[in-house]
Formats: structure tokens, sequence, C-alpha cells
């Protein structure tokens, strides 16, 4: 594990704004590390405000998009709300269909199934919005690449609004409107938005012509929010707004659908992490394990006893899910090593047997093994599909597209893609793949690092500088939770392995002096505990332990050394 203390900033700067907010040197240095220089940005990040939002009509071909859909509804047009499978597609799909349903009745969804349509926009969705006499698609979190599909759909008579984020291909389909802010042609001002939150700002441009206020929108942030904790975007900008906002509905106000599947969490409040470990992984497992339709039915539900219906299945899923995650990341391994494979700087493994819905955890759980970029594939209809994930600060889509002679289709992020190829073609393109990395990464790449935000003394850690931390939430990409180094600490004695297989790392903490004790715990940390013996230095993010009624601040270590 490499340790990295982000570089200092700025004496002066870090003063000014410490005496300006009545605050302690070190926090207004992690502010200014955040690009968060003055008062007044300060105010706009601790103080997220809707106001804040951009107009949506700056965003190229909203005017367009506005447009089709009032025509829809005045001519009374049958509409089909078309979403990926994913998280960010199933809650686009139930956010858009939720607003439209409050003031039109004709209008359906779709979300393809994984395994017989794949990724994005299908020939079987469009065949069956000819059939059904559909005559508008919008579809959402998914399209941009979409050229022959939207081509295929004119021919039938169905006009296409895209509302996407994923990075466009030289072409762009020939839809009605193209909302997607990553277009090199939309001066849109924030470009990090997900399929959820390019849905949101359609939403906003409809609401705006209708006259609405932008509060009357609140009770579907929740749906925004949760689609921004699972799609990983920076927490920056209007993403910052926007989860703000949406994590207040989850904890306060949230839809039947998503109360159904958090009511058994003995947890009060919700924090991103959260939704990123609790809500999103069960919304997930409806369209890895069944059908994305049942999280659909689920976050657009006004029946209590419906949704509890369907959190139950869904939990089921996600059980399911886990268990064929556990098996398969078990047997990639065995196929690492049977392959002598340990060395090389990529991992690409296959098994046609392989559960599709699972690949993508797979390997994510496999980098975190072997940390480096990592594509598992299964056979599907014929083909081989699979998943990729990257390490940090390499990007993956780009050394597939290094590949692409081999390559059927791919697409997605620097760090996350999808692809198909020919079963004849997999020892080509894993040699390949094996070859574009080798020669193009950073070896420093191929151990983890941990950004280190500041250093600190035991003595800066009170209640008020845990309360200001806290106010700096929500976090994700780009304002992540700070992680701090503490150096020279001791343990009191009484540090030991704890958990069911005594995995972790409970110690009592002191610098200087032995009677002002602070407690840490280590997740999966326990076999460091022959690094406790002398002084040491810690990594950690700063906690709360309720423990017996009372709540204490704690350290949750990341490393020691």
């Amino acid at each position: 594990m490499r340790w990295k203390l982000k570089s200092k900033p700025d004496s002066e700067t870090t003063k000014k704004l410490a005496h300006e907010l009545s605050i302690n040197t070190k926090l207004a240095s992690i502010l200014v590390q955040r690009g968060i220089t003055s008062f007044d940005e300060a105010k706009h990040f601790f103080r997220p405000s809707l106001e804040d939002l951009h107009d949506p009509f700056l965003m190229k071909d909203m005017e367009k998009a506005v447009s089709r859909i009032e025509k829809a509804i005045q001519n009374n047009e049958q509409i089909l709300i078309y979403g990926d499978y994913d998280v960010d597609g199933t809650t686009s799909v139930s956010l858009m269909y939720t607003y439209l349903k409050q003031q039109y009745s004709n209008i359906a969804t779709y979300i393809p199934d994984r395994y017989k349509e794949g990724y994005g926009v299908s020939y079987q969705g469009i065949d069956f919005a000819a059939d059904n006499d559909f005559s508008l698609i919008i579809a959402l979190d998914c399209g941009i690449k979409a050229i022959e599909k939207v081509a295929y759909a004119k021919e039938k008579g169905i006009d296409f609004i895209i509302c996407d984020h994923h990075k466009p291909g030289d072409e762009i389909p020939k839809a009605t409107a193209v909302l997607n802010p990553k277009r090199v042609d939309c001066e849109y001002p924030y470009k990090e938005l997900c399929g959820c939150g390019v849905g949101f700002k359609l939403i906003q441009a409809l609401a705006s012509k209708g006259n609405k206020e932008l509060d009357e929108l609140l009770p579907l942030l929740d749906l925004v929010a949760t689609a921004i904790a699972a799609d990983i975007v920076p927490m920056t900008g209007e993403n910052r707004i926007l989860a703000y906002y949406g994590l207040k509905v989850i904890n306060q106000q949230p839809r039947i659908g998503i109360q159904a599947l958090i009511k058994n969490l003995e947890k009060k409040e919700l924090t991103i992490s959260d939704v990123v470990f609790i809500i999103a992984p069960r919304i997930n497992a409806a369209g890895r394990i069944k059908h994305a339709n049942y999280a659909v039915e689920l976050l657009t539900s006004s029946n209590e006893e419906l949704a509890s219906e369907i959190a139950i299945a869904i939990e089921e899923f996600n059980g399911h899910r886990k268990e064929l995650d556990k098996e398969i990341t078990a047997a990639a391994l065995v196929q690492i090593e049977e392959n002598d494979e340990i060395e090389r700087f990529t991992t690409v493994v296959y098994d046609e047997d392989w559960h599709k819905g699972v690949i993508g955890i797979v390997a994510s759980r496999l980098t975190e093994t072997y940390y480096r970029p990592t594509i598992v594939f299964t056979k599907s209809e014929g083909k081989l599909a699979a998943s990729a994930r990257s390490v940090k600060g390499f990007d993956v889509y780009d050394a597939l597209h290094k590949c692409s002679e081999f390559i059927e289709q791919f697409g997605g992020h620097k760090y996350a893609a999808g692809l198909t190829i020919l079963p004849e073609n997999y020892e080509s393109f894993k040699n390949k793949f094996e070859e574009v990395v080798k020669n193009s990464i950073d070896k420093d790449l191929l151990t983890p690092e941990i950004v280190v935000d500041a250093e600190l003394e035991f003595s800066d850690i009170s209640p008020k500088f845990y309360r200001i931390l806290q106010q700096m939430a929500p976090f994700g990409p780009e304002n992540r939770k700070p992680i701090f180094k503490s150096s020279s600490v001791r343990d009191n004695g009484y540090g030991k392995r704890v958990g069911q297989d005594k995995t972790h790392l409970k110690l009592s903490l002191f610098q200087g002096k032995p009677e002002s004790v602070i407690n840490a715990i280590g997740f999966s940390l326990g076999d460091k505990i022959d690094h406790i013996n002398n002084d040491f230095d810690i990594l950690y993010q700063l906690d709360e332990n309720t423990w017996n009624g009372r709540t204490s601040l704690q350290l949750q270590l990341k490393d020691l050394k």
C-alpha cells in the first residue's frame, strides 16, 4: 500500500479562510485542497441550494426534447420510457414515470432483459414499441451510441429522445433530441451528471415550462441521490446539490419502495455510503438475477403491501447474488493460479457457466485481490460477454479501444466497461489486452494508493472538529471523506484481533500521553497485529461509535506501518 500525502496548500490562503470561517487551519487546509478558498465558496459548499442548479435549457437539444414531449401529450400519443437495467437506468425510468404519470396516463416503462437483449437500446424494445403503438421513446442512461437502432425506430414511425451521460462516439444518433452534457457541441456547464441526473434536468425543464417551482420536484430526489451514489460520479457541483437534498428525502420522506427496502435497518440516518452498500445492491440485484422490472415496480409503487412483497423478493435475489458472487470469485482465483497468471499486468478470466449478472461484481473483487485491470467473461447468446474494471489512474475504456480489432462492441467509462467478443477471438484479445496494459500502465498504479488529506495530532481531534467534517458530506469521488495520518502512536496493551474469523483489529491508542486514549477499529487489518508492539504510524478516518447508549469518537483505521 502506497501512502501519498496531499501537498499543503498556500498558507496565507489557508489562514485567511480559517479566520473567515472561525475554524482551525487543519480544517481550512482540507477545504482549500478541495478548491474552496473564500467565505462565499464555503457557504455554497456547506449549504447546498437548489437555487444553484443550472438552467436546464443550457443543455443542447433541451428545447427540442420539451416541445416533443408537450406535443405527444397534446396529441394523446403513447410514450415509452426506456432505460438500462442497472441502478442508474431503473431509477431514471422510475423518475421519469413518476413525474409524467402525475399529469399524463398514456405512458409505460420498458427495461431490456440483461440476458436476451443486452445493454442499451434493443431492436426487441423498438419492436415492442411499434407493436403497441408507441410513437415516442424516452431513453434514459443509454442510447448515445444507438445510431442504427434510432434509424430503425424512425422507419417504424417512432421518435427518440435520448438522455445519456456516457461518452459519445464520433457520430450522434439522429434522434429528435439527444441530451448529453458530454457531447462535444454541448455547452452545459456541468459535465458529470449521471443518467438519472440528465433525466432530472429534462423534468426540471418540463416543470419550468409548466410554471412549477423547483421545490415541487424535491420528492423525486431520493431516486436521483440513489443513482448518483450507485454510479460513482463526482460528488461536486450539481451532483452534490442533488445528492444532499436526495439524502434528506431518503431519511425523512422516502417513497414507499425505498421505505420497504430499508424498513428493517436499525440505522437512524443513512449516508451516501449506506445508499451505495445497502440500497443500490438490492435495486441492482433485480436485474442481475431476475428482471429489472422488479426494481421499477418497487420504485414506482404507491401500494405499501405490494412494495413490501417486491422488497422481500428483491432481498432473496440479493442473497442469491451474494452466493454466486462468492462462488465465481473463488473459481476465478483458482483459474488465475492454475494458468500461472499471478505475475501478469492484467486479469482476464472466462467460464461459459458463470452468471452474467454478477461478472461485474466479480471483476471488482478480483481487482481487490490482484490490483490490476481486470476483465471477466462468460458465454451469452453464442458470444462472450464481459465486464471490465480498472485501477485508479488507468483508463480501461481507452485500453479496450486499442484492442478493438478483436471486439464486437464495447462501451462504458474510464474505470468500468462492458464488451462482447466472438469466442474464437478470446485468446487473441486476452494477449492483446495484456500487451496494451503492459506497455502503457505506470507501474506505480499496480500498487493500491491511499491519498492522505492531512497529518493530525490526537490533540487536534475534538467533537467540534468532527462536526465540521461531517458537514462536508455527502462524500464521494472528488469529495472523499478525509483520511488523516498520525505518527508515533502506541497501543495501550489491550489491542486484539476481533470478529468471527478474527480478521479485524481493535486498538486503544494514545499519542504522547497514555491517559488520553482513543479507540480504533481496523476492518480486515487483523494480520497487522504484529506491527503494534512499539510506536507506529496510522492512516484513518474519523467516525462515531455507539455502545450501550453512549456515543464516542473512534478512528476507522485504513492502514498502519
